[in-house]
């Protein structure tokens, strides 16, 4: 097997462990190492950054349906804020695309880079919330409200939203546990909405063959196999590691990632 067919599994494999670890990251290594990997197979440095954002977002579907369902069977989806937040997901992911492919990719790549540090800080300064009690489901024009600014977000990034939406509602008052249970189900549709807006708005001409709009299918699915059998692995291993110093560990090697963007 050619080393070509081999990068973008393994690249999911990576993605899906460190997903797994802390429920968030793997989206924005994915944009990181595409930025550097996909002109390699044939796309334009002009269009890199976008085909990044929008191939990791595809693969965050599948990736995100087999968290989800994991998630659902232990009782961990909060169906009923899925519901209320599923709209403004969908709108806000379709919405930031809109922006995503009128911006040139250098200042998407800025913003890659200043949410990786956004993300990073907030892993060193948040506390773990405390664990039991019972949990709320929240509800309403609030909820659907802050999904269109996680959804547009997200789709900026190339990412599920989960460093959003799991803040989120456990300031609501949700227990962790189902805070990341419910988030996993929300990415399926960030994915799907944020995809779709960049497959469908792609200019004419600029990606390469194999490609639907700026996704380009041989990664998407090459990273989504893989990411679906590892993340289990991620969150084993998480279990097995202390919580603050993974999370140390673990923002720093965001900071990395911003910091390897500004070479790409």
């Amino acid at each position: 097997m050619s080393l070509s067919l081999l990068l973008f599994p393994l690249l999911g494999a990576v993605a899906g462990i460190l997903a797994g670890l802390l429920g968030i990251g793997g989206g924005l290594v994915l944009v990181t190492a595409l930025v550097w990997l996909l002109p390699l197979y044939g796309v334009p440095g002009g269009a890199a950054v976008h085909a990044a954002l929008a191939t990791s977002l595809a693969s965050v579907v599948l990736t995100g349906l087999s968290s989800a369902w994991s998630h659902s069977r232990r009782g961990s989806v909060l169906w009923p804020t899925v519901a209320w937040m599923v709209p403004g997901v969908l709108l806000g992911g379709w919405l930031g695309t809109l922006f995503a492919v009128r911006v040139d990719g250098q200042w998407l790549k800025f913003g890659v880079i200043a949410y990786c540090g956004v993300a990073g800080l907030q892993m060193l300064l948040s506390r773990s919330p405390p664990a039991g009690g019972a949990s709320v489901t929240p509800r309403g024009a609030g909820i659907s409200t802050a999904g269109v600014g996680i959804g547009a977000v997200s789709s900026l990034v190339g990412i599920g939203g989960g460093s959003m939406t799991v803040p989120l509602l456990v300031w609501r008052g949700v227990q962790p546990v189902r805070a990341v249970g419910t988030s996993s189900a929300c990415g399926v549709f960030i994915g799907l909405a944020s995809a779709a807006g960049y497959a469908a708005h792609a200019p004419a001409g600029v990606m390469p063959a194999h490609s639907l709009g700026y996704v380009y299918l041989p990664a998407a699915i090459g990273i989504a196999l893989t990411s679906m059998l590892c993340a289990p692995l991620g969150t084993r291993i998480a279990h097995a590691i202390s919580g603050p110093a993974l999370k140390r560990v673990f923002a720093v090697f965001l900071f990395l990632v911003g910091a390897s963007l500004l070479l790409a």
